[in-house]
């Protein structure tokens, strides 16, 4: 049985379009505007590697922290691979993950761009906000 079978069901539901406590998984909503309905993984969440830690830090949310690393690792690939964010057959781990170029990776403005070096200003930034 699988890890979301086994330990996922209960916070993502059995279809991953989210749950009373959790966000869908997966869905091809496009954001518009800031609006929580619309927010999924897929479109929102701007590194990869802040789905493995929500994963890490909060789930199962009856257990928080119980998954192995292996566990967490395969949870974080499954919803990419489901966000159609990564192959299926692809393999996730500490190298990997945050190589995966999420679709809103630039879709934030800085705050306080005045402390952000203008080397760590991501694509897409200009002048510390997001050029779209």
């Amino acid at each position: 049985m699988c890890v979301v079978s086994r330990r996922g069901r209960q916070g993502w539901g059995v279809s991953r379009q989210g749950a009373p406590a959790a966000p869908a998984l997966v869905d091809d909503k496009k954001v518009v505007g800031i609006n929580e309905a619309t927010v999924t993984i897929a479109n929102y969440w701007p590194y990869a590697t802040t789905l493995f830690d929500y994963i890490r830090r909060a789930m199962p949310w009856t257990e928080p922290r119980s998954l192995s690393n292996d566990e967490v690792y395969a949870l974080t690939a499954y919803i990419l691979a489901q966000n159609k964010l990564i192959d299926t057959d692809a393999t996730i781990n500490a190298q990997t993950l945050p190589k995966v170029q999420m679709p809103n990776r630039n879709g934030f403005i800085t705050r306080f761009p005045e402390r952000t070096p203008p080397n760590n200003r991501g694509a897409g930034m200009r002048d510390g906000f997001a050029a779209f």
